[in-house]
């Protein structure tokens, strides 16, 4: 799974709040402001050395200032099968200026159905680079992990550059879903955005994608296997 991919794609997001009124009256009293929801999604398309790929991720919430629900997913398929889907479901609060912990649900619906308890952190790292390290175990006792980090350079007051980072590990082998011990999956990439308006943003993303140690391996013996089985036929 070594990809090198071009992305080309349209972000659109979304961030209003339901209601505005005595704001500064509840704050005044040390209380919770007003609610906010924020909708954020973006179907991405490439190609790579495999074929098409398309991919997408989500994310959105609903609460205030200290506490939220998130929802996120993500997932792609190659070739119009889906290799990778997945959907969280978050309480989030916020616990210093910066951080918020997490805890909730992700439910896994590819390469095979799988549910895990969530638990993680995120927010804003030193020097402005958004922070996200979650903690997955499933009921089997399969334990992952995963870092996400990401950084905007403002060019000009319309163009950005996002550098980002994506890191997964497994405590333990999973054979069954090509997972292995140690580091399994690392994507990395850079994002060049044009904001026409905060809400409509088109961009181009360079994205390089490979699985890492045993994972590697899995994938490289599934895919022997079955090219086995294609020569015997």
């Amino acid at each position: 799974m070594n990809r090198l991919a071009k992305r080309a794609a349209l972000l659109l997001s979304l961030s209003l709040p339901f209601s505005s009124a005595n704001a500064t009256e509840a704050m005044m009293h040390g209380e919770e402001g007003p609610l906010f929801h924020s909708v954020r999604f973006q179907i991405d398309g490439a190609q790579n050395d495999q074929g098409g790929l398309i991919s997408w991720e989500g994310n959105g919430f609903i609460g205030g200032d200290l506490e939220k629900l998130v929802v996120r997913t993500e997932g792609e398929s190659q070739n119009g099968h889906v290799e990778r889907s997945e959907v969280w479901g978050l309480y989030s609060r916020n616990v210093t200026e910066f951080w918020d912990v997490q805890a909730g649900i992700r439910q896994d619906l590819d390469p095979r159905p799988q549910t895990f308890l969530a638990i993680g952190i995120e927010g804003l790292a030193p020097y402005f680079i958004e922070t996200g390290a979650h903690a997955f175990l499933a009921k089997n006792g399969d334990l992952i992990a995963r870092l996400e980090q990401s950084i905007d350079l403002l060019i000009t007051q319309s163009i950005a550059l996002k550098p980002h980072l994506k890191l997964d590990a497994s405590a333990n082998d999973a054979p069954e879903g090509r997972i292995g011990a140690g580091l399994s999956r690392l994507e990395m990439g850079a994002q060049l955005r044009y904001e026409i308006t905060r809400k409509f943003a088109p961009y181009i993303d360079l994205v390089y994608e490979r699985a890492l140690g045993n994972t590697a391996r899995m994938i490289r013996e599934d895919f022997l296997q079955q090219n086995s089985f294609a020569d015997n036929d």
